[in-house]
């Protein structure tokens, strides 16, 4: 078995994990508001990271060398999470990740403010049909536009901003640095909205929380070991098998059937994404590869980031861009 099949096989894994740990969110979000069930998730999760930033033997401070945009990206995750577990507590399955897939579109589009980085007409147009994929998922004037809707929207593009961001300090910022403050964010800030919406928990809830906080992790570590094995442009488009997921879970859990839009619409995304993987994976800039660079899903704080825990170089392969 060659590194590439075993790291798409693990990546395969991975997001059926992350799948899992979704449907959580969207069993929790019947009875409770995204703003508990990020808080809980969080704060359940947090010993696991206190043990990473404890092995992070970095020289310095856990003072930013960048504040500003250390700020923005913190709360930039925080927009991300809340958006993204509220789209999952009131939208099917598969539309959410429909909308989430467009992150490739959005993170070429932002790197070119952000890193100064140069986009070509093809990369520019694999944007445009993906961006008409989400239209097809949407289907305005059709069907009724919620504020799901609009959140996963608007979390999937925070998300690729948090994530372009790292690319644009990593180089000088401590990995814990960029992953303690979103978390502490997400404790302090949800903490603080908590009483706004809190509703008692029970125990076999809160012991989901655990398990979903413990699911995202694995399915993390996963996803490293991935792309430790694999190259990026064969493990990164393995994230797409989560429609299927999706479509599985919504249907015996919540009664879901992803209709021909959604299908059609999230297809269309995909191929677009796949593309400028593609586009990415010929260039011999390595720099200039914005999607191919980011490893994670949307950013929500409450687990760590892929690419903080893999080498600048990789065993038979050419140096990464160290800014990840």
């Amino acid at each position: 078995m060659t590194n590439n099949l075993k790291g798409a096989l693990l990546a395969l894994a991975a997001f059926g994990v992350f799948a899992t740990s979704d449907v959580i969110v969207k069993l929790l979000g019947g009875a409770y508001s995204p703003v508990q069930i990020l808080f809980f998730s969080t704060l359940l999760g947090f010993p696991l990271t206190a043990l990473l930033l404890i092995r992070d033997s970095t020289a310095g401070t856990l003072i930013p060398v960048y504040p500003g945009w250390m700020l923005l990206r913190t709360g930039a995750v925080s927009v991300t999470a809340l958006c993204i577990f509220y789209a999952f507590s009131v939208l099917p399955l598969a539309q959410v990740y429909a909308v989430i897939f467009a992150m490739p579109l959005f993170i070429t589009v932002l790197s070119i403010p952000v890193l100064g980085e140069q986009v070509g007409p093809r990369r520019w147009a694999a944007v445009l049909v993906g961006l008409c994929g989400i239209l097809v998922v949407l289907r305005p004037g059709q069907t009724d536009f919620q504020l799901g809707h609009l959140a996963a929207i608007v979390g999937a593009f925070f998300g690729s901003f948090a994530s372009v961001i790292v690319r644009r300090v990593r180089a000088e910022e401590r990995s814990s640095v960029i992953m303690l403050y979103p978390t502490l964010a997400n404790v302090l800030i949800m903490g603080a909205l908590l009483p706004l919406s809190y509703q008692p928990m029970a125990g076999r809830d809160l012991m989901l929380s655990a398990v979903m906080a413990a699911l995202a992790w694995g399915a993390n570590l996963m996803l490293i070991a991935a792309y430790r094995k694999g190259e990026a442009v064969v493990v990164a488009p393995m994230q797409y098998c989560q429609i299927l997921w999706a479509t599985v879970y919504g249907f015996f859990f919540f009664d879901e059937w992803p209709d021909t839009f959604t299908f059609a619409g999230a297809g269309i995304v995909m191929v677009s994404g796949i593309y400028i993987l593609g586009r990415e994976s010929q260039r011999s800039d390595l720099s200039n590869r914005p999607v191919l660079r980011t490893r994670s899903r949307p950013e929500t704080g409450t687990t760590l980031r892929v690419s903080q825990f893999l080498k600048p170089h990789s065993k038979g392969r050419k140096a990464e861009d160290p800014r990840g």
